[in-house]
Order: C-alpha cells, then sequence, then structure tokens
C-alpha cells in the first residue's frame, strides 16, 4: 500500500462501517435506532477528541454543548421553524460555536487541571438551568414534540431513512475532520499537545489554535446533539450532566484517543455495551466502570492499541537506524532563505538596563548587551551569573522588570515568545526543548511552516505546501539530518537532539540567532564539530552563544560578555576576557588541564563490588546494549566514555532498572538485582544521578535531602549524616532552606549528588555531572568526587575526557552498545595515540 493509498484509508474504513452498520447491530440483537446512536456519539467523540486526543486538552463538561444545541434546535423547530430539520441544526450549532468562543477565549487562559474544571463548573452550571427552567426546556419531563423531516417524498419517521440521512451527515463530519488533521492548523495543534512552550518559540500563537479546536469541537458536539433530538424525538438534561461528559471522555479513552477513528469504535462498543447489559442488569454502569478502569490500566491506547498489538506479529517490521552517519563537517553554507536580506557590520541587537528579580533574589540587574551584524557574541560566567535569565529576557521567556531590548529600532522587551519569534528572534535551549514523538522531519517542518502564511489553514494538507516541504528538505540537508528524518525525535541521541533543537531555531529564519550551552553534553569532537558549525553560521546570521566550554568560547568568539552575580563583569574582546584577574578568578579557576594533571591516588579494592554480564537491553525493537560485561572493584571510579548515542547512558538506566535487561545479569555484593524494580535497586545501595540532575522543584534543599534519605537507610552502604555530607560540600549547607530551583547550576549539581548519597550508597552513578558547570565550579566537583574514592564506588559518564581520566581508575569504553576497551585511564590519559585508536579522537 502506497503512502497516498494510507493517507485515505480512513475514509475507506468510515465508509464500509456505516454501510454495514446496520446489519451489524441487528446481528447482536439491537436495531436500526442503536445504529443512528452509535453514530450520534461517534460525531461527538470525534468531536471531542479534538480536543483530548489532538491538542491534549481534557474537558470534563463536553456534554454542555451537546445538550445546548439540543435544547435550542428543539425549541426552534417549536416555536419558530415548524417541520424544519436544516434549519434549526444550523441554527443552533452556530449558537454553540459562538458561545463556545466566547468561554474558549475566557477559560484558555488557564492549562491543565484548571481548564478541565472550568469546563465541569459550565456543565454543572447549565444542567441545573435546564433541569430548573421549566417554562423553557420542560425540566425533568423534557423537551418534546419534535418531529423528523419529510422531504423528497421520503418519510423520515421511518428508522432506516433517517440512519441513512445521520450517516451521511456522520461520513461528512468524518471527511471534514480528516482534512482539519492534516492542515497546517491540524499540525499545530498536535505540536501544542507535545511541546506548547516550543511551539511558541517557533512563532505560533497557541492560544489561538486552542480557541480554533475548542469552537470546532464544541460546534460537531452540538451537531451529535440535534441528531440525537431528532432521533429520540425529544431532549433533556441528562445529556448537559457531569455523568454524560464522562461516558463521553470513556468512549474516546476506550476506543483509542491517539487514533483518528478510534473515538468511534469506542462509541460503538459503549452502544452495544449499553444495550445488551443494560437488558440483564440495571447495574450496567458500574461495569462499565470497571471496565474503564481496566482500559486506562492495561491498554492506554484503547481498542486500536488491543488491534495493534495483535496484527503486530503479522506485520512486516522494519529496520529503523537513528545513527547520524551523515553529518556534515563543521561548516555549512546557509540557504538562502535563512540569510538575512539586510546584513552590515552595524550593531543588530541591544540590551540596556535589563533588570529581573524572583523573589527576593535578583537574578540580572542593570545589564547591557549590545551585539553587532554577522558576528559570534559570547556570554560566559558562572553558574548562578544570571547569563539564561539574561537569555530568556532577550527572547520572551519573561518579561523584565526594567529595560529595554531593540532589534534594530523596534522594541521587544515583553513582547510574547510567539511575537518575539516573528519579529526575528530564533533561540535554542538549554535542555533541548523538541516534539519528541514527531519524526525529525516533522519537527523541521513545524518550525518552516510557522513563516508560512498558510499556517492558519484548516482544509489544505500541510504536506502539500510545496515551499514548506522544499525549506524543510533544505534544513535537513544544511544541518546534517538527512537519512534520519523519520526517526522520533525523542529517539536520537543527545547530540542528535542538540543538533535537531538548533536546527528548529534556524528553520524560523532569525534575523538573531540565540543558542544556550549548545556543547553541552557532547563529545569531544562533537564540540569541535558544532563550534566550527556556530562559527561559519555567525559569517551570515548573528549569534549570541552562552557556553561554559571556554576553550571553545575564546576560539570561535568575536565578542565577549562575562556575567556574574547577576550584573556584567567584563565587556570586550577574548582577549580582554581571558587576561581579565577577575573572570580568572571568579570563572576560569585553575582550569581543566591543570586539574587532570595533579597526581590522584587510587582506593580501589580487590573484590569486585557491581558486576555486570552479558547484559543486553532493548528499547522497543531497537537492540540498544550487546552482551555488555565488566566489573567495578570496591572504592574504585570507572569512567564509562564513548560517543553520543553509545549507549552510555542506557547502561546506567539498565543498572539502575529504569530500563530493565533483556537478558543477562547484574550483580551487586553477590546478589542478583538485574531486572528488579528501581525502589528496590536504590534500597540495595545503588544510587542515581541523571543527566540533568533531577530535583524536585519547589522543594527546599533540606526537603530534597529528606526525599533521598527516605526508605533508603538499610545498614548495607555508607551512612551519610548531614554532617558528613556538609564536609564534602560545604555550599550546600549555605542552601539549606533554599528552594532547590532557585540555586544556581553548580549548587544544583551538588544538590543532586548529595542527595544520592544520602542513602546508603553502596555505588554512586553519574551521568554527565559536569555538563553545563562553569570551569570553577567543575573543580570543586572534582575535588570532592575525588574524596568520595575513600567511601564508595563510581560509575561515572562524562564527555569532559581529561577529567574523567584523570579521575577514574579504569575506563569502559562503548561504542553501538557494545564493549569494545576495557583498561588503565592512565593509559589512556597519557599515551594519546592508543586514546585516538580507543576512543575515535
Amino acid at each position: 500500500m502506497t503512502s497516498s493509498q494510507r493517507d485515505y484509508l480512513p475514509l475507506a474504513i468510515a465508509a464500509i462501517g456505516l454501510s454495514l452498520l446496520p446489519s451489524l447491530m441487528h446481528a447482536v440483537g439491537l436495531g436500526t435506532t442503536s445504529a443512528t446512536e452509535v453514530v450520534v456519539f461517534a460525531i461527538a467523540c470525534m468531536a471531542l477528541n479534538v480536543l483530548v486526543g489532538t491538542t491534549g486538552l481534557v474537558s470534563f463538561g463536553h456534554g454542555a454543548w451537546f445538550g445546548i444545541a439540543a435544547y435550542a434546535a428543539g425549541l426552534i423547530q417549536r416555536n419558530w421553524l415548524p417541520g424544519q430539520f436544516a434549519l434549526p441544526i444550523l441554527l443552533a450549532v452556530a449558537l454553540v460555536a459562538l458561545i463556545a468562543f466566547a468561554f474558549g477565549a475566557l477559560i484558555l487562559r488557564r492549562r491543565g487541571v484548571y481548564f478541565s474544571l472550568l469546563t465541569l463548573a459550565l456543565a454543572a452550571m447549565i444542567y441545573s438551568v435546564a433541569f430548573r427552567w421549566t417554562s423553557v426546556t420542560g425540566g425533568e419531563d423534557g423537551l418534546g414534540g419534535i418531529r423528523r423531516p419529510l422531504f423528497a417524498g421520503i418519510d423520515f419517521e421511518i428508522a432506516l431513512p433517517f440512519y441513512v440521512l445521520v450517516a451521511t451527515i456522520g461520513f461528512a463530519v468524518v471527511y471534514g475532520l480528516w482534512r482539519f488533521h492534516r492542515s497546517p492548523v491540524g499540525t499545530v495543534l498536535v505540536a501544542i499537545r507535545e511541546n506548547e512552550q516550543r511551539a511558541r518559540f517557533l512563532g505560533y500563537a497557541t492560544t489561538r489554535y486552542k480557541l480554533v479546536a475548542f469552537t470546532v469541537s464544541a460546534a460537531l458536539t452540538g451537531l451529535a446533539g440535534t441528531l440525537l433530538l431528532f432521533n429520540n424525538r425529544m431532549t433533556s438534561a441528562e445529556p448537559i450532566s457531569v455523568a454524560f461528559s464522562g461516558e463521553l471522555l470513556a468512549m474516546v479513552v476506550i476506543g483509542g484517543m491517539r487514533s483518528f477513528l478510534g473515538p468511534a469504535l469506542g462509541a460503538l462498543f459503549f452502544v452495544v455495551f449499553r444495550d445488551l447489559l443494560s437488558s440483564v442488569t440495571e447495574n450496567w454502569l458500574f461495569w462499565f466502570g470497571l471496565l474503564f478502569v481496566a482500559f486506562i490500566v492495561f491498554s492506554p491506547d484503547g481498542l486500536v492499541g488491543v488491534g495493534q498489538r495483535l496484527l503486530k506479529p503479522f506485520r512486516k517490521q522494519a529496520a529503523e537506524d537513528a545513527a547520524m552517519s551523515a553529518r556534515k563537517a563543521g561548516t555549512v553554507e546557509l540557504p538562502a532563505f535563512m540569510k538575512p536580506q539586510d546584513t552590515g557590520d552595524g550593531t543588530i541587537l541591544t540590551a540596556t538596563g535589563l533588570a529581573k528579580s524572583f523573589g527576593g533574589i535578583k537574578a540580572v540587574e542593570n545589564v547591557d548587551i549590545a551585539m553587532r551584524d554577522r558576528k559570534l557574541h559570547a556570554l560566559i560566567g558562572p553558574n548562578g551569573a544570571g547569563k539564561t535569565t539574561a537569555f530568556n529576557l532577550i527572547s520572551g521567556m519573561f518579561a523584565p522588570d526594567r529595560g529595554e531590548v531593540r532589534l534594530r529600532e523596534r522594541n521587544i522587551a515583553g513582547l510574547s515568545p510567539e511575537a518575539i519569534t516573528r519579529a526575528g528572534i530564533g533561540r535554542a535551549f538549554q535542555i533541548t526543548n523538541l516534539f519528541p514523538t514527531l519524526s525529525v522531519a516533522e519537527n523541521v517542518r513545524l518550525a518552516v511552516q510557522a513563516r508560512a502564511p498558510e499556517r492558519f489553514g484548516f482544509w489544505r494538507s500541510a504536506g502539500a505546501l510545496g515551499q514548506v516541504n522544499d525549506e524543510t528538505r533544505q534544513v535537513v540537508s544544511t544541518m546534517g539530518l538527512s537519512g534520519i528524518e523519520q526517526a522520533e525525535a525523542g529517539s536520537l541521541s543527545y547530540g542528535g537532539q542538540r543538533l535537531l533543537d538548533m536546527s528548529l531555531a534556524l528553520a524560523t529564519s532569525p534575523r538573531v540567532l540565540l543558542l544556550d550551552e549548545p556543547l553541552a553534553g557532547l563529545a569531544a569532537a562533537e564540540r569541535e564539530r558544532v563550534g566550527n558549525l556556530i562559527k561559519s553560521i555567525s559569517t551570515d546570521l548573528p549569534v549570541l552563544l552562552v557556553e561554559h566550554d571556554i576553550d571553545r568560547v575564546f576560539a570561535i568568539a568575536d565578542h565577549v560578555t562575562v556575567m556574574n552575580e547577576g550584573s556584567v563583569l567584563v565587556d570586550g574582546t577574548v582577549e580582554d576576557a581571558r587576561s581579565s584577574p577577575k573572570v580568572q578568578e571568579v570563572y576560569i579557576g585553575s582550569g581543566a588541564h591543570a586539574l587532570a594533571e595533579k597526581p590522584r591516588e587510587s582506593a580501589a579494592g580487590e573484590k569486585v563490588l557491581l558486576g555486570l554480564n552479558e547484559v543486553d537491553t532493548f528499547y522497543g525493537k531497537s537492540h540498544i546494549l550487546r552482551q555488555v560485561s565488566f566489573g567495578v572493584h570496591e572504592n574504585e571510579i570507572v569512567a564509562l566514555l564513548g560517543r553520543n548515542g553509545a549507549g552510555k547512558s542506557t547502561l546506567l538506566k539498565t543498572i539502575t532498572g529504569i530500563a530493565p535487561p533483556a537478558s543477562g545479569s547484574i550483580s551487586l555484593a553477590g546478589s542478583d538485582i538485574a531486572r528488579l524494580p528501581p525502589a528496590q535497586i536504590a534500597r540495595a545501595g545503588v544510587a542515581y544521578v541523571p543527566q540533568g540532575r533531577g530535583l524536585f522543584a519547589g522543594m527546599s534543599v533540606k526537603d530534597n535531602m529528606e526525599l533521598g534519605r527516605l526508605r533508603r537507610r538499610t545498614g548495607n552502604g555508607t551512612h551519610w549524616e548531614d554532617e558528613k555530607i556538609f564536609a564534602f560540600f560545604p555550599r550546600i549547607k549555605e542552601r539549606w532552606q533554599s528552594p532547590a530551583d532557585y540555586l544556581s547550576g553548580g549548587e544544583q549539581q551538588m544538590v543532586a549528588v548529595a542527595r544520592a548519597l544520602s542513602g546508603d550508597t553502596r555505588v554512586l552513578l553519574l551521568d554527565e555531572p559536569f555538563e553545563g558547570l562553569a570551569p570553577a565550579v567543575v573543580e570543586e566537583l572534582f575535588e570532592a568526587f575525588d574524596k568520595l574514592r575513600k567511601e564508595i564506588a563510581i560509575v561515572i559518564v562524562d564527555h569532559h575526557l581529561d577529567l574523567a581520566l584523570a579521575l577514574s581508575d579504569r575506563t569502559v569504553v562503548l561504542e553501538r552498545g557494545q564493549v569494545t576497551h576495557i583498561g588503565p585511564s592512565r593509559a589512556l590519559s597519557q599515551d594519546l595515540a592508543l586514546r585516538r585508536q580507543v576512543l575515535w579522537l
């Protein structure tokens, strides 16, 4: 089946299903009227799924639109248009759309549970009015006297002709939604579900798109309500009740909310289940509730997911390769649409007097930055200096308390992120910010599409926009992403995600490019390549770079601004920053090379504490780790090295039980811990500090430490009291009552390590502990880890090779998930030829 044929498959399935539905209902002992109800509920469920499955907005009161439209159509026919069918429906749907637009504009300012509760409140209020306004709605008796149409000699009072009419309307709705979901608006709604913040920073006014989705969903739900009115020839307050809204939501979930036709399947299941079981017991809703819970727990993707799992063995599985083998060299030639047409040598971006406080903390105070066109401007400084905050003020993440930001002559300070992006500021993020379940090509296409005039189109297919497709291909090719266009963004290696994040920023065709620590977490060769890439981009497009790789910054920057404690410390050339004693003192420290040259004493024992034997790990159908075997001795530090995507982080997650091995054994002090739950492995004495630290935001340092200690006091490993931790990390004592998310990056890393130690820890696993930290902070952490070797065993993954080799006793090298080298770290540290052979450098 071709791709084009697959696109039309939902329409074919819908047409066949609607044709066979009456016969199916008769076969199970139900009638044509029940078939009509299935179509009506299918329309309502597919409409609700525009919010729930596509946009990620959960409405608990969607039955309100169903009931309002039914009452409106009934009152219009009875009082003003007797015997009419089409016009009362159209007027009722228009009324619902108008109310939904106004109500949506109000409640879409709130997100998550607040949005859901507001929809619930709407349904409760409308239900109370409908139930008590007896003179208009009929109250408890309902609104009756509704007549089906009679035209073209067809009497629609007969069940089958009326079913054909409703099925025809239902197919028209399916066709319309099919076009809608494939349109630019539909693709943006999916992007909002995946990552609304990133969608805004591509230039999409996400609130407008959500309002479109809310209005369309409500209007189509109202259409379903009017059809049920004519099917039953009456209506009541029951469809407005919270219970009915819950039933609609249950149908969507049971059918499959991430599937286009899944909600319709859920409606069929509901009607058959209700009609058959209600003839046996009046408590049918109890059993339906149990079934709903079962789907939530065992099959969140509903009946569609069950079917996919049953059919999986009979489908051909194409092997996927997400390796980025065709990466470009370190320089690129930007496509014409990315190159500004008004380039010069003057100032392009100025920030003047920027100030921002969070509570009592002054993150930025009177910061001035002036960027020249076609230059690479570096913004550096120790952790907590205010670099990222200044970055966020320029890009629109936060509005400044004082000061202004000018792009050319336009003041953009305080504008929304989407407005600033459209003005010409494109940014990549410190923590990669992508649409993880979408493919690489879909990620890039969304960024390109944000500039297209058709971005608000809801009928034409997004895949048919020729210029968008062409520019998407150019971005993919330019950034070295060719060959992995169909890979999910979330499945890429860390380096691949970094490159894709930068690609999204460039695809918005910015006038100024902002890059926040693009080299963090990359291997040495990758850092050099990406650094050269950024430098070549800056010859056409000015770049503001925040980065802690000081050697790389000094090698490629044209101008440097150094910040400390929220203010500018030095602003000038690279040599000004390099030679400044103040910069040397607060930021650079003694340097990584000097740190690595200091002699270290090993404390490794003879006994193997942690042993891996022929471990294999899979992510879905991807074989990540292959026959991995090595051991970690007591008080030994082992460096786990390899290129991005080699499987290093996966190996740490396998040891901790987050990604359990498919085969092989893992032993801790002689006890097998492979495939135990992560909590049990943690209590056994294996502590894990993930990449990104994973602190509990909003909680104090003290609370984070207490949670780290809770249920991990087993008496098996080294016992860590607070005072002992303070001896290794004295800064933590100073920040004991501070919220963890208010700390600098270096302080957060110290808290993450201390929290891991606070239980009875035997083995400490560190994933990129030096990532994104200032050189002086790296030095402080390095010395702390060196002292820790006398207490526990450590496995460290880090791309700072000199530091990792200097700190560790032995090195284990991974390549494509296999161990390719095990040996003393000193040999790799001192023998450059061996390092090139083993680490490809």
